[in-house]
This record gives C-alpha cells, sequence and structure tokens, in this order.
C-alpha cells in the first residue's frame, strides 16, 4: 500500500534501494492493511523524491 502511485509508474522503482520505515503499527487504509511506509522528500513543487542511499548497501540495512 503507497501513495506514491500517482508519481511513479512500477517499473520506475523496480530494483532501486529505498528506506522503509517498517515498525509502524498496521493501519487499514483503503481497506489494506499497511505496516510501514517509503520514506520520501516532497520539494517545494510538490514532487516526490526517494530518499535512498548515496551507495548501494545490503537490504534490510538499518538507518541511524
Amino acid at each position: 500500500m503507497s501513495g506514491i502511485a500517482m508519481h511513479f509508474r512500477p517499473e520506475e522503482i523496480i530494483g532501486r534501494q529505498v528506506v522503509v520505515v517498517a515498525n509502524l503499527a498496521p493501519r487499514k487504509m483503503r481497506g489494506i492493511e499497511s505496516n510501514g511506509m517509503i520514506l520520501m522528500a516532497e520539494d517545494k513543487a510538490g514532487k516526490l523524491h526517494f530518499v535512498n542511499p548515496s551507495e548501494a548497501v545490503e537490504p534490510g540495512s538499518g538507518v541511524s
């Protein structure tokens, strides 16, 4: 479940490393259970940008 569908086509994000906040309490959104969120930055024009590492890291790496 993600609110970024208006901004990105699925093929644009396949294979990208993203920061996911995964320790959130489950929440139903539009009838679908969500357990986390993709961390994004929004510029002044309302365009979303992925928050991601500048170099590849192992999947599941922590964020500090």
